[in-house]
């Protein structure tokens, strides 16, 4: 009897590449890997399409999938992306920002949609440690180096009384 196979999607991770190129083997499955520019693509093909058989997803973007009438996954504790978010904010050194109290009433740009992974911890240290809290800020959604067109394949909320406007520009 042949190995079942099974269709795997993670961005290209130090800790996924021995999978990928074939390294690491998977015992007793026979598995192909995908992958794609950026992670989000990745979450867009499996919400979307449901295009994999195991695929990372972001736990933020996971969660907003308990928003849809059939919540179509079930999550499992692999972390391929293990980063710090505490080092995740930078500032314009011309910005006159000197502490991260001095964020309050600035724009600050976040990373495809509005409280994605990596931008929960930073709102987080920025309202138990500072007291900066989103309300005082405003938010832009924007891309890495090319622009990103908007993420509607998911719900996006976000807090009453948060401003919340998009970088998105037409390729």
């Amino acid at each position: 009897m042949s190995d079942p196979k099974l269709n795997i999607a993670f961005w290209n991770y130090d800790r996924t590449r021995p999978l990928a190129d074939g390294t690491v083997k998977v015992d007793g499955v026979d598995a192909s890997f995908h992958s794609s520019r950026i992670v989000t693509e990745i979450f867009e093909r499996i919400i979307r399409r449901r295009e994999f058989d195991v695929s990372e997803l972001g736990m933020t973007y996971f969660l907003r999938t308990m928003d849809f009438e059939d919540p179509p996954f079930i999550a499992i504790p692999v972390f391929p992306n293990r980063a710090f978010r505490h080092s995740a904010i930078y500032i314009n050194k011309a910005s006159g920002i000197e502490q991260p109290g001095d964020l309050a009433g600035k724009t600050i740009g976040e990373l495809a949609v509005y409280g994605h992974d990596a931008g929960v911890m930073p709102k987080g240290v920025l309202s138990d440690e500072y007291g900066v809290t989103p309300d005082q800020c405003r938010s832009i959604i924007g891309g890495i180096d090319f622009p990103l067109q908007p993420i509607d394949f998911i719900p996006h909320p976000h807090p009453v009384g948060v401003e919340v406007t998009s970088a998105a520009q037409d390729d």
